[in-house]
């Protein structure tokens, strides 16, 4: 009967395939990748030694052949080359039967050295992305000598508070409670962190939150501090991740803040989340950021036919934290205050983009209908010290809000900056005014969840008080 045998792979080729460099395997575009250093990273992984075996296509069984007298007179060479590429046929055959305790030995050892190479990948492109963000910033507002003081009193502010930065690093990548990074869209950073409760048992509330950073720097990881803190009192935490200028503009945030949202909303049971009671929080811009999402999802809601992913009877509550909602008033402060003109339009698209993209004036149009009606609860909180954007602009969005029937409310903190109530607050350990009332909402309607709050340990300190009251006076914000 004839043998059967394998036909002789292209070895060349394969082994040229091997030896190229991962980017060569795995290239994704540049555009899409051009702010996005983490999803770079990910993308030129090379793969494992098992992935390769799992993938490898089954090897076809060759036709039958008969030998003849001409194979014993093949010369010595041929000879050779033919015995050489026996063996080779016979080790690729083989792969996918190596014994398993050296498979299990090796992932094991392979586990511990992907978990240190994606540590490595992440703090490398977390730090890439911060400095880069740092100085597109300073590219764009210029170098005059308004900027080179701010920038001055930035390194001094980032050095009375390196302590609590520190730490609150660690946690960050150090913590099994986050999980960094979830893709909820297509487009460059469309990611968002978790902030999972130690304690699993039941389904927890949730806070969608859109972090500030004047529409150019900002970052899911500004939110940590308080994503770590709200999670201690079981409240998971969804840092929202979005394009910054010039990267996209204002309707490019609006689109990515609300794609996180609906991914928030139709995935977060999950991960252990109440999709019955998901809470919708922004901070400085991006408070200004949800509050558009928000209004448009309401404009698009009241609509006829309009389909959209997630509704806003979804979202118990809308907080705002230090936001700006009507871009006519503080277009000159902005100027003032460094964010020129010309820039800032840029971001916004425009001077006749001025209205769409200012809540509270699109919410007082006669033109959007009973759109106000799907608007959820609005809590706003700001500090009357607060210069970067005055305590104003939350106390005229809520009373707009309230004349049109919302629900709303706006809590001032006597003295407290932009950065008090977000940052030297949280760090001073203790209790402070704006995360209890923050959590006394989220859990207004659970009384265990309050009972627990009310002995719940204060939170530990992570700057010295000095050092916090030099940041507070020193600080560009």
């Amino acid at each position: 009967m004839p043998s059967q045998i394998l036909p002789t792979p292209n070895y060349r080729a394969l082994d040229s395939a091997v030896s190229s460099p991962p980017s060569m395997l795995l290239r994704a575009k540049v555009d899409d990748m051009d702010d996005d250093p983490s999803a770079s990273l990910l993308q030129h992984s090379p793969p494992s030694f098992q992935e390769m075996s799992l993938n490898k296509p089954p090897l076809p069984r060759a036709s039958s052949f008969t030998t003849t007298t001409a194979t014993t007179t093949r010369s010595k060479g041929s000879h050779t080359r033919h015995c050489f590429y026996q063996k080779r046929r016979r080790r690729a055959a083989s792969q996918d039967s190596l014994p398993s305790v050296s498979v299990d030995t090796a992932s094991t050892t392979t586990t511990t050295t992907t978990t240190r190479s994606s540590f490595g990948r992440d703090v490398a492109s977390e730090t890439f992305l911060l400095t880069r963000l740092g100085f597109k910033m300073l590219r764009y507002l210029g170098v005059g000598y308004k900027w080179i003081t701010k920038f001055l009193a930035l390194g001094c502010y980032a050095v009375l508070l390196f302590p609590g930065f520190i730490q609150v690093g660690y946690y960050y990548f150090f913590s099994k409670q986050i999980r960094r990074s979830i893709v909820y869209g297509d487009k460059p950073r469309n990611r968002l962190d978790l902030y999972l409760p130690k304690n699993s048992n039941g389904p927890k509330p949730v806070v969608a939150f859109v972090t500030g950073g004047a529409w150019i720097i900002g970052y899911k990881a500004w939110g940590s501090l308080l994503g770590q803190q709200l999670s201690d009192r079981d409240i998971i935490v969804a840092c929202i991740d979005y394009r910054n200028f010039p990267q996209g503009t204002i309707s490019d945030m609006i689109v990515d803040a609300s794609q996180g949202i609906s991914f928030v909303c139709n995935n977060i049971a999950e991960y252990g989340g109440d999709p019955n009671r998901i809470y919708l929080m922004g901070q400085s811009a991006g408070a200004h950021i949800a509050a558009c999402a928000i209004v448009e999802q309401a404009i698009k809601e009241a609509g006829e036919g309009e389909s959209t992913s997630w509704s806003l009877s979804q979202i118990k509550t809308y907080f705002g934290l230090s936001g700006g909602y009507n871009l006519f008033t503080l277009i000159d402060h902005f100027h003032s205050r460094g964010l020129y003109r010309s820039i800032f339009l840029s971001i916004m698209e425009g001077e006749e983009s001025l209205q769409r993209f200012s809540p509270e004036v699109m919410i007082q149009d006669p033109n959007i209908g009973n759109a106000n009606s799907l608007l959820p609860p609005v809590v706003l909180f700001h500090g009357t010290g607060d210069y970067s954007i005055p305590s104003d602009a939350s106390k005229t969005f809520a009373e707009a809000l309230k004349r049109v029937g919302v629900t709303a409310e706006s809590i001032l903190y006597e003295g407290k900056t932009h950065t008090d109530v977000f940052l030297q607050d949280p760090m001073r350990g203790g209790k402070d005014d704006m995360f209890e009332d923050l959590v006394a909402y989220i859990h207004s309607g659970d009384a265990d969840a309050r009972a627990r709050d009310a002995t719940a340990p204060p939170r530990r300190r992570l700057v010295p008080e000095f050092m916090l009251k030099l940041a507070h006076s020193v600080s560009p914000f």
